[in-house]
């Protein structure tokens, strides 16, 4: 059985492979081109988002049983396709749910209370109390879109505050103690901050746009720690500048490259992000919300696990 590990991991992930049987093969490097015309050597693939698993690559990866897809998602993977040629999908939401949660809660609470500006301008000489007045996040609506391992992750960090967690998701059936699940009419009517913790999907590619954001009752912070696709930037900015978003901690950007290893796919940056960058009503992060020490070896002992469960199984 051989492995082929395209993008490099936590080092327990090649070590336990190989304690199962498998021969590790690694290639950081190689194009598309060049490992698509060896990849029918190979029964298994780990990769993180380096390129995409499409139907070609997968008409040539002939012996191939498995993916692990290190990560939380599987959007770089015609999972379809896949799942038709009998390949077996292991994603690992469950290795960054908690760094997740934690990255969301962070942004929040630096937002409300102007972390990055006062730090900026206390570097630069500037003792302004007053303009870095705080909000507290007790007595707040906070409301949180799509309720998997991410959203639920966020939920159970809210519940050392006084606030009021509703959840919205396409899923019936998913709220918990530490979320109450509404409509999305009643999510929107209530909240004054809203995450976002949703797949990329068709149905999520520009879902806040001007009409979803228009169609809050009360002005709203916004967290997206999701993907960066699912937000309009230019109705965020409208929203930004008219006051009906108050502020947005993005860990995630809509500019990203589909690999999401790069920011732009040209050199020219957009203008709605001249605006986000230039903005102290918004805070960035280069998409590392499930990105620490812990969630890499997490995430690695995911994808272990579930092959070895799925194929332990069969025998």
């Amino acid at each position: 059985m051989k492995l082929l590990h395209l993008d490099t991991n936590h080092p327990l992930m090649i070590s336990e492979f190989a304690k199962m049987g498998y021969e590790n093969h690694e290639d950081y490097t190689g194009s598309k081109e060049e490992i698509e015309s060896r990849i029918h050597q190979y029964d298994g693939i780990i990769i993180r988002s380096r390129f995409t698993i499409d139907r070609d690559f997968l008409d040539k990866a002939t012996n191939l049983k498995f993916i692990g897809r290190v990560g939380a998602g599987l959007e770089n993977i015609d999972t379809a396709y896949a799942t038709s040629r009998g390949v077996f999908l292991a994603a690992a939401p469950e290795g960054n749910r908690n760094a997740v949660g934690e990255h969301s809660l962070g942004m929040l609470l630096s937002l409300f209370n102007k972390l990055n500006k006062a730090d900026r301008e206390v570097r630069q000489g500037v003792w302004d109390r007053e303009g870095n007045r705080g909000l507290e996040l007790d007595g707040k609506c906070v409301g949180i879109i799509g309720y998997g391992n991410m959203g639920k992750a966020f939920a159970r960090k809210l519940k050392g505050f006084e606030v009021e967690v509703l959840c919205y998701d396409i899923k019936p059936g998913v709220g918990d103690e530490n979320a109450r699940q509404v409509s999305l009419d009643e999510l929107r009517r209530k909240a004054q901050v809203l995450s976002l913790h949703v797949p990329q999907t068709p149905d999520t590619v520009g879902m806040v746009d001007s009409r979803f954001i228009n169609g809050f009752r009360h002005p709203f912070w916004i967290i997206n720690t999701a993907r960066g696709k699912c937000i309009v930037t230019k109705d965020l900015v409208n929203a930004l500048e008219s006051g009906k978003i108050l502020g947005a901690g993005l860990d995630v950007l809509e500019y990203e490259k589909a690999s999401f290893e790069k920011l732009f796919q040209g050199d020219e940056m957009p203008e709605a992000f001249r605006y986000l960058v230039a903005s102290d009503k918004v805070l960035l992060t280069p998409h590392v919300g499930g990105w620490t020490v812990e969630s890499k070896e997490k995430l690695a002992q995911t994808i272990v696990d579930k092959v070895h469960r799925h194929f332990h199984n069969q025998t």
